[in-house]
């Protein structure tokens, strides 16, 4: 396994290069950037065809700086100083644990007040820019895809967010024990919350913009599922705790031509140093699981690539907005359900069946895209053509 980027470089070219990035928020990355890219080109493509429309929005030209905005941007200023120098400082720091470094007060003075004094330079320019020039409002021209940078921003923050609820009330004794730590720290996410509570606010702030609500999911839907899988690469590749249960079987004939992991797997070196230690490791991460498990977050990258390509490759042949969308509910509701199967993870005890928080939200995910498809294609389809076109 690889909790960081520098362990993976190591492996693979030797070289031995500290970086402050950790395996899984690498992949994290990755996979808003991609879900940016693709959004926005549906969008774009959208807006081609006639389905979007631009809009005008107001905007105020040679705005006076207020005392406000110089006091908020020195403290912004101040605060970033305050970090950087002090990792540049003390980067062993950084490099060992970068969400501890950045959550804690370390930090230095000297850098706070030179971030300080940039900050206020900067934002001096800005006023001088402006002084004695006649403020006025302005029309501007806007396209649906020039929201995609607030759209991911709102998606990033709300996501976080979501994610860090659902899973806190799937481990409500983890959180009583620690309810601090449960909240900032940056592991323990779950991927249905952040999705629903980032969709509902994406939602209304298109809405609020004139992007009809069904263009806009239909849009989006290709890219959640590939956001999701490049998102398993990182859990797969740090050992992030998303693995699957013990699984001591051998691996099938069929399975011949991959590599052993790919059945079975022990996850050395995993980020949240789960199991036993491993035989002559130093220094951190330094344990692997007492019994190798099914790789569940390769399955799932493999599952949801798929489904991408599949959206990706339909896309256009479909004619009735949001049928899309509910194709992706079906789809991403079947494939969660079924890798519970094999997933650890914690479960509810509902009727006397034991059943994961994953397995009622992929169900319920699954019967409302099935019921959406059916109304969408027998009930609504004219009027909604009509009626957004």
């Amino acid at each position: 396994m690889y909790p960081t980027i520098s362990d993976l470089i190591k492996d693979l070219f030797g070289l031995n290069i500290p970086l402050p990035v950790q395996t899984f928020g690498f992949f994290m990355a990755c996979s808003f950037a991609a879900a940016y890219m693709a959004t926005g080109s549906e969008l774009k493509r959208k807006e081609s065809l006639g389905f979007l429309h631009t809009f005008q929005k107001s905007v105020t030209l040679n705005k006076p700086v207020s005392l406000s905005d110089f006091i908020i941007n020195i403290l912004i200023g101040a605060l970033i100083g305050y970090k950087i120098l002090e990792a540049i400082l003390n980067y062993s720091s950084l490099t060992q644990n970068p969400q501890e470094f950045i959550l804690s007060s370390k930090g230095n003075i000297f850098g706070a007040l030179i971030g300080a004094g940039i900050a206020f330079y900067y934002k001096k320019k800005d006023a001088d820019a402006v002084k004695g020039k006649e403020q006025k409002e302005e029309m501007q021209t806007v396209h649906p895809y020039q929201l995609m940078g607030n759209i991911l921003g709102i998606a990033a923050l709300t996501g976080l967010i979501g994610a860090k609820i659902f899973h806190n009330l799937e481990n409500l004794d983890d959180f009583a024990r620690d309810p601090m730590g449960a909240l900032i720290s940056f592991s323990g996410l779950t991927f249905y919350g952040g999705l629903i509570v980032a969709a509902f606010a994406v939602i209304y702030y298109t809405r609020k913009n004139g992007i009809p609500t069904l263009h806009m999911i239909d849009a989006a839907a290709p890219a959640l599922i590939l956001a999701y899988g490049i998102g398993r690469i990182g859990c797969q590749m740090s050992g992030d705790g998303d693995w699957g249960i013990n699984n001591l079987s051998p691996k099938p004939r069929w399975m011949n031509f991959l590599p052993d992991w790919t059945w079975s797997f022990r996850y050395p070196h995993n980020v949240v140093g789960e199991g036993i230690p491993i035989p002559g490791c130093e220094g951190n991460h330094c344990t692997m699981l007492q019994f190798p498990v099914f790789p569940t977050p390769f399955y799932e990258t493999i599952m949801a690539l798929g489904i991408f390509v599949l959206l990706w490759s339909i896309r256009k042949k479909i004619k009735i907005p949001g049928l899309l969308f509910s194709l992706y509910l079906i789809l991403n509701g079947m494939e969660r359900f079924f890798i519970e199967k094999i997933r650890v993870n914690t479960t509810y005890s509902i009727f006397q069946h034991h059943i994961t928080q994953a397995e009622i939200i992929s169900s319920l995910l699954f019967f409302i895209g099935v019921a959406g498809s059916v109304y969408l294609i027998f009930f609504k389809k004219e009027h909604i053509e009509k009626e957004l076109l």
